[in-house]
């Protein structure tokens, strides 16, 4: 993580927060009102000191008529400051609001859909990270931050133009002092949006850090792992914590040397103006005017100065989303895409694949391999751990592409055609059921949203799930939790067979599909499997060999080869790898029982 902060930190892109305005620009309208609103509060709060002026001159004057006018006037002045605030807050936070969900919305977008190649680089708990808490920061910039800057310099502006015209003297004193104040916010400025951006970094590697725990929560529990795990969360949130406390640090001393600086000015400016009033040089009402706006530039200039902190952290987040939406992903669908040819047969073919995954571009996940599977076989892929049996359902749903050779489905190159066309033709069961905190229904649901109640409920009598799920507390309207806590193993991958049954795809991929299932279960889903893989191309992956008796082909892998393929019988008879892993396995379940 330190190497990775480092290495963000190396960043220095000018005005990262244009990244921002093609988000701002559909907006353009409530831009423009929100930018209307601010303009005039800025002029109505440059004009009030002219009023207080006259009001104070007006004391000396007979003319109570005229006084009450003034008065009358300064209220006015009030009135139309207050509507025109709360005009600039409801457009302004609005106009935040909507940006900020924008952006999330994109942010999501862009990494739902990034290969797996992609989370082998960061952590989802930091993706997470950057789509909560990046855009919370630019929330506050864009529905306020800026708002407020804008604002303080159309007074700044105002206030020294105001300045020079009440007394040109007094404002060129004021001037000598600018020089000195700005320097300080560019210096620690620089510093600010480093820290900004390391403690950015950190927060998201806290975020990253408690969720894999937190997911995890009973591994971590069974292995007796919460002391190590509070001690890496702490460890890396009091990280985030110093590099908090750093940015806090400049901070604070920028704010101190501004204020300094600033009022020191004024008092100097006060003293000379306080002489000029006894020797009849300006009246009390030009002084106090004067003060009024020396001290709106002086407010507005501290307050530029501690925004400029929220805007360098906000250009730190800015950045990081920006990247995430830059991404390069090394999985694309073409520009000029062909289409899967209808209707889909289920032909698939590996030509001569080689393929290396992305985190480990030394070792060859598969070398060489070419198959070629009729529509309607059932082949199995068997071989041990690391064989590169599940790389081959990786490729075919085109998680990744391989470096050499081709991967067709009915002829036609996966690379050549839109994911999602040929992803909707195949329906999958993986080793680890994918269980969201919904109802059962919708979890089957989820392989074909537009199913009615009554084909979700027959494809879980097909996958050997109806009975347990009518039996939950609300039967298929039952919420199973986060990760589907409230069911077991097996009912997990039920519930995922009975997803893929009811997506009736031309190609069926299950790998270690009733791992997790008792004897019974198993052999009720296998005879469901059975009959859905009648009509379908089927690729089983097991280490289970009874599993894959009943397979047309078996393609035995070992080391990213297949070193052998045949029926089960011709296999066993043949010697070699299959018939060693069967003999262990068929005499184990042997001395079991």
């Amino acid at each position: 993580m330190a190497q990775a902060v480092s290495e963000r930190d190396r960043s220095r892109r000018v005005g990262a927060l244009a990244a921002l305005w093609p988000f701002l620009s559909p907006y353009r309208a409530l831009l423009m009102a929100a930018l209307a609103a601010l303009v005039l509060t800025a002029s109505v709060s440059l004009m009030l000191p002219i009023a207080v002026r006259r009001v104070v001159d007006g004391f000396e004057t007979s003319a109570v008529a005229l006084l009450d006018e003034y008065f009358i006037a300064a209220l006015g002045l009030a009135a139309l400051l207050a509507v025109g605030t709360g005009l600039r807050y409801y457009l302004v936070t609005r106009l935040g609001e909507r940006v900020v969900a924008d952006i999330r919305k994109a942010v999501f977008d862009r990494v739902i859909g990034l290969s797996p190649a992609f989370y082998e680089r960061i952590m989802t708990g930091e993706v997470l990270s950057r789509i909560t808490t990046d855009t919370t920061v630019i929330l506050s910039v864009v529905g306020s931050s800026v708002s407020v800057a804008l604002r303080n310099v159309l007074i700044l502006i105002g206030g020294l133009a105001l300045l020079f015209w009440t007394s040109a003297k007094l404002a060129g004193l004021v001037l000598l002092i600018v020089p000195a104040i700005i320097v300080p916010i560019v210096v620690l400025g620089r510093r600010l949006r480093v820290l900004s951006r390391q403690n950015q970094d950190w927060i998201a590697a806290s975020s990253g850090s408690a969720s894999e725990a937190l997911l995890a929560v009973q591994a971590v529990q069974a292995y007796t792992h919460e002391r190590a795990s509070r001690r890496a969360f702490a460890d890396v949130t009091e990280r985030s914590f110093d590099a908090a406390r750093k940015r806090i640090g400049v901070r604070a001393v920028m704010t101190v040397i501004v204020i300094l600086l600033v009022f020191s000015g004024i008092i100097g400016v006060l003293w000379v103006g306080a002489r000029d009033v006894r020797a009849e040089a300006m009246s009390v009402g030009e002084l106090v005017q004067f003060v009024i706006y020396a001290v709106m530039v002086a407010g507005s200039v501290g307050a530029l100065s501690e925004i400029w902190g929220e805007l360098q952290r906000a250009a730190g987040a800015t950045e990081r989303l920006v990247e995430l939406l830059g991404t390069t992903d090394a999985v694309q669908d073409p520009p000029a895409p062909r289409a899967l040819p209808k209707p889909v047969l289920g032909r698939v073919t590996l030509e001569n694949v080689t393929f290396r995954y992305p985190s480990r571009p030394e070792d060859a996940a598969l070398e060489g391999v070419s198959v070629d599977i009729e529509p309607g076989e059932t082949v199995a892929l068997v071989g041990p751990s690391g064989a590169g049996k599940t790389t081959v359902i990786q490729l075919l749903l085109r998680f990744y592409d391989p470096q050499g050779g081709a991967v067709r489905l009915d002829g036609v190159d996966l690379r050549e055609m839109v994911r999602a066309d040929f992803r909707r033709a195949i329906a999958v069961v993986p080793q680890d059921p994918v269980i969201f905190a919904t109802t059962a229904r919708e979890n089957i649901r989820f392989g074909r949203p537009e199913a009615s109640d009554a084909e979700v409920e027959a494809a879980a009598r097909a996958a050997a799930a109806h009975d347990f799920l009518a039996d939950l507390p609300q039967g298929y309207d039952t919420e199973v939790g986060e990760r589907g806590v409230m069911l077991s193993g097996g009912q997990k991958q039920r519930v995922a067979i009975a997803r893929a049954i009811l997506r009736d795809a031309p190609v069926l991929l299950l790998d270690e599909a009733t791992s997790a299932l008792d004897a019974e279960s198993e052999a009720a889903v296998q005879r469901a499997v059975d009959r859905l893989s009648r009509d379908r191309t089927t690729l089983v992956v097991a280490h289970r060999l009874a599993t894959v008796k009943r397979a047309d082909r078996i393609l035995v892998f070992d080391r990213g080869r297949i070193v052998a393929e045949g029926t089960h019988d011709r296999l066993v008879a043949q010697g070699g790898l299959y018939a060693r892993l069967a003999r262990l396995q068929f005499t184990e379940g042997i001395a079991a029982e």
